[in-house]
């Protein structure tokens, strides 16, 4: 009986063309490109100035109720380089944020570490900060302004008002996130009150700050202008509350461009901070669409 040798081929090792990842489409190399941004918002401001500029020339509306566009340039660059406005109302506006945001953190950093750690605190003190924040801000203006007269303090409580939630949700949200593992390894360690806090803790909690800051920033902003403009004596909301007065229709969206560039620099400011605070976390790091 003969045998025949049934010989299997070597299996063959795969190719540079065939190791090669497929190319990129188009949506992808967009989502990928971390400048996108800086294309498109400059491109989709010229439509929307093109548009407004096109507007206004063929419904020929009067300039009391819609301005040109370069008659609004004109007059933002009055107010931008007029050092009143500088001194009196920008100044003034980013006394009352600042001042507001820095109670808004110290409390509500504070209280919600305290919930976090504590289930029984939690249930007593939630109902009343949930209390608080359900009422109407505007409605509590008028009492500010009773108590603390129309001075930079009735803004700075405002502010802190509405700026305090945020951190205070995002802080107890960041306190309970902490593995359990961790602290079975802080217990293992013997770790202090104190290590605990600033090995476990603080690092796990400090994104959810951070991210809280960045909404606490903008609702800071909100909560001063809008105290200003119901009951002030200076500021951007009071300065806008002029300009409406006096029939400044120019001047007025002046303003209002000059309040949306005030609280877009805060709130980069407040994201600048976050990623040179945690470099580390996923949450600053480059998204790649695979």
């Amino acid at each position: 009986m003969t045998t025949t040798d049934q010989r299997h081929p070597a299996p063959t090792s795969p190719t540079a063309e065939q190791l090669r990842p497929p190319p990129l489409t188009l949506s992808q190399r967009l989502r990928n490109n971390r400048w996108l941004s800086f294309y498109t918002s400059p491109l989709l401001i010229a439509l929307f100035l093109v548009a407004w500029k096109v507007y206004v020339e063929v419904t020929d509306l009067s300039r009391f109720v819609l301005p040109a566009p370069e008659a609004v340039f004109k007059s933002f660059i009055e107010q931008i380089t007029d050092p009143f406005v500088w001194q009196t109302h920008i100044w003034t506006t980013f006394y009352e944020v600042i001042m507001g945001l820095a109670l808004a953190i110290v409390l509500g950093v504070g209280l919600g570490l305290m919930i976090g750690k504590s289930p029984l605190f939690d249930r007593i003190a939630r109902p009343f900060i949930v209390a608080t924040q359900v009422v109407p801000k505007v409605a509590l203006v008028p009492l500010f302004i009773l108590w603390l007269g129309f001075g930079p303090s009735s803004k700075v409580v405002m502010a802190a008002l509405l700026a305090f939630f945020p951190l205070l949700i995002n802080t107890s949200f960041g306190v309970r996130s902490v593995p359990s593992s961790m602290h079975d390894l802080m217990t293992t360690l013997k770790a202090s009150r104190w290590e605990r806090f600033w090995r476990a803790d603080l690092p796990y909690t400090m994104p959810f700050i951070l991210a809280g800051m960045e909404l606490a920033v903008v609702q800071a902003t909100i909560g001063a202008i809008v105290g200003e403009y119901l009951g002030g004596d200076k500021g951007l909301g009071r300065y806008a509350v002029n300009l409406q007065n006096g029939l400044q229709v120019d001047k007025l969206f002046g303003a209002i461009l000059i309040m949306a560039l005030f609280g877009f620099t805060l709130y980069s400011i407040v994201t600048g901070a976050r990623r040179l605070l945690i470099p580390w976390h996923e949450s600053v790091q480059p998204r790649r669409t695979p």
